[in-house]
């Protein structure tokens, strides 16, 4: 896998779904960005969440995506790898392999 490609091509669909729905995503991206705003959870905390929940549900996608936000929100491969602990202990062994993908694709975008 190449992280970075994949991401990449993740952007690419995001764009096309946007032309294809307009008024669906433009509406679940007012949703994303509300609940992203800083509250009693910082964004960066939130994020961490959104990544949790991803890798226990086995979105590859959805993981590119919010690791590339943590990155760009100063977070570290240590904390993200507390988060997949967190998701390892919640989601069991399913989750173990989940959570070995999503710290490649941390690798690879750092890299």
């Amino acid at each position: 896998m190449d992280a970075k490609a994949e991401l990449a091509a993740i952007k690419d669909r995001s764009r096309a779904l946007i032309k294809a729905v307009n008024a669906p995503m433009k509406g679940f991206g007012q949703l994303s960005a509300a609940v992203k705003e800083p509250g009693a959870l910082s964004t960066k905390e939130k994020e961490y969440v959104a990544v949790g929940i991803a890798v226990v549900q086995g979105c590859d996608d959805c993981v590119a995506f919010h690791v590339d936000v943590l990155m760009k929100l100063g977070a570290s491969r240590e904390e993200f790898a507390e988060v997949l602990a967190m998701a390892i202990q919640m989601g069991g062994g399913p989750v173990v392999m989940n959570a070995g993908r999503a710290l490649e694709v941390w690798d690879q975008l750092a890299a």
